[in-house]
């Protein structure tokens, strides 16, 4: 009776089942998986915030498959002011960068064709594509330390099939927080070229660097691959709950052209974004700065703790370029579900373990750094004395 699409299994894990048991006992979990902005402390300005969704002309309603101009223009305004030109009249607005994932994969790829997706990266990608019905093809990120994460070329050529049609590259990834550098860049587009592929590059945590580096670039450099780039609220305004995306397309003229009289076919049957969202969106992105460096502090504070404390343990932080997670590599003296499950049992700790995010081995933790320092203090040293022990 069912589509064939929906292949997950919903029976709840041992893990799930555990997290359960602890707050039924009432057990305060000291959650290095948060994820969630608006859930992790920070100090909103909820007056200018709310009071822009009071606007009367949010009572009519004039649809546009681009979204609204006077918000398309604030997305362009915000890249002016990171010294990107972009036409307002080439942005199309989505709900959310996942369904600008679900549109691209629609404009692109047929039933049963293949999109190439880094590894490590986030699961969303596997059921935003299965919904699509579109194959995943894994390519290898790797790690190299001291100098981080890198695309893996061979990798990448050995998962290119016929039917592959696009690759996706997270800029910077989550977990790792690797960048895009400008002779990974140029090898990629050259890859593209030669294979006929477009590029989906989500940059949604693009102004979250750690540290400088004037190798890192973005798909702005983008001259001949039809590229697509996307970025949304989640992460630029830290406020999930107000859908809001983009999608941008860049390439050779003549192909962006004809990606855009499609995905604007797509995007009119939609329909999707609210109004009065869209109306705020100007006044909200006057408010970028102040919510993005608290939410940095907070992030380069906890790392610099956590490099600090781990720097004479058995575990190793692996470099992070930005974004707001972190990788431990532990002593594989189990596996990572043995040891993740131990750790919440005994610490009340919770963390992501690297399968959750398609490491290619073991054992890894993945940190989230938006939790509040006292927390996060806590919960790190918790697992540094559950190694010792």
């Amino acid at each position: 009776m069912f589509s064939s699409r929906f292949k997950w299994n919903l029976e709840t894990n041992q893990l799930a089942r555990l997290i359960e048991e602890k707050k039924r006992a009432g057990v305060k979990l000291l959650d290095l998986t948060e994820s969630n902005p608006t859930r992790a402390g920070f100090v909103y300005p909820s007056t200018e915030i709310l009071s822009a969704l009071m606007q009367p002309q949010a009572m009519h309603y004039d649809p546009n498959p681009r979204g609204l101009l006077s918000a398309r223009q604030s997305v362009a305004d915000y890249y002016q002011a990171l010294g990107q030109n972009v036409d307002a009249d080439r942005i199309f607005l989505t709900a959310s960068t996942s369904e600008a994932y679900s549109w691209l994969f629609k404009l692109l790829a047929d039933q049963g064709d293949a999109v190439l997706v880094p590894q490590p990266s986030y699961p969303l990608f596997d059921f935003l594509a299965a919904l699509e019905g579109v194959q995943l093809q894994p390519y290898e990120l790797t790690y190299l330390h001291p100098s981080g994460w890198r695309i893996d070329f061979d990798s990448l050529a050995q998962s290119v099939t016929p039917q592959t049609r696009a690759i996706i590259v997270v800029n910077p990834n989550n977990p790792t927080g690797s960048y895009l550098k400008r002779k990974e860049f140029a090898q990629l587009e050259a890859f593209c070229l030669a294979h006929q592929l477009a590029l989906i590059v989500d940059e949604v945590f693009r102004d979250y660097a750690l540290v400088e580096d004037a190798e890192r670039v973005t798909a702005f450099d983008a001259t001949s691959v039809l590229t697509f780039v996307m970025n949304g609220f989640s992460k630029t305004l830290a406020l999930p709950q107000m859908k809001l995306g983009w999608i941008l397309p860049f390439g050779a003229a003549a192909l962006r052209r004809e990606a855009e009289t499609r995905l604007e076919l797509i995007a009119d049957t939609f329909l999707s974004v609210n109004t009065p969202v869209q109306l705020a969106a100007p006044a909200w992105f006057q408010l970028r700065t102040a919510l993005q460096q608290q939410i940095l502090a907070r992030v380069k504070e906890n790392l610099h703790f956590l490099a600090t404390v781990v720097e004479n343990s058995p575990l190793r932080l692996l470099t992070t370029e930005g974004g707001w997670s972190a990788t431990l590599e532990i002593p594989r003296r189990a596996s990572e579900e043995e040891q993740l499950l131990r750790l919440l049992a005994e610490k009340d700790v919770l963390v992501h373990p690297g399968y959750f995010f398609d490491f290619d081995r073991e054992a890894f933790f993945v940190l989230s750094l938006l939790p509040r320092t006292e927390i996060f203090r806590v919960a790190v040293e918790k697992i540094i004395a559950a190694d010792d022990g």
